[in-house]
């Protein structure tokens, strides 16, 4: 299947980047391209009793908190995101700028996002189990 092939690639990059704000774009990389391809999407979402019991898609809206952030950072607009959005841009931008510490959520969890990431890559290709 093409979009596991394309995944793949994603997901490589996300276990090769070491901790970095390239780490956080690969992560927002392999959500995008799970978004744009509906079946995809269309699994990690399924509410069935496998994934609920897994956790998948309660895993799968964290990482899409990455994904919203870093778009949510590169889009100029005066629409008012809310206290929690606007937080995430922060804490992204801190990793952004080098400014790390485990006080930054997003970096203090940065090895659970990893964890994340192959936990849903791993429901999407189970082949690579």
């Amino acid at each position: 299947m093409k979009a596991i092939d394309g995944l793949g690639e994603r997901f490589q990059k996300v276990t090769k980047t070491l901790a970095s704000f390239e780490f956080f774009v690969a992560i927002h990389d392999f959500v995008e391209y799970i978004e744009n391809n509906p079946p995809l999407r269309k699994i990690v979402s399924a509410k069935n009793s496998q994934n609920l019991e897994l956790k998948i898609p309660a895993k799968y809206d964290y990482l899409k908190l990455i994904y919203q952030g870093i778009n949510d950072s590169e889009t100029k607009s005066n629409t008012d995101l809310g206290h929690s959005r606007y937080a995430i841009i922060l804490e992204l931008n801190k990793i952004k700028n080098n400014d790390v510490s485990d006080s930054n959520s997003f970096w203090k969890k940065r090895e659970v996002f990893r964890k994340l990431t192959s936990e849903i890559y791993e429901q999407l290709n189970p082949k690579t189990v």
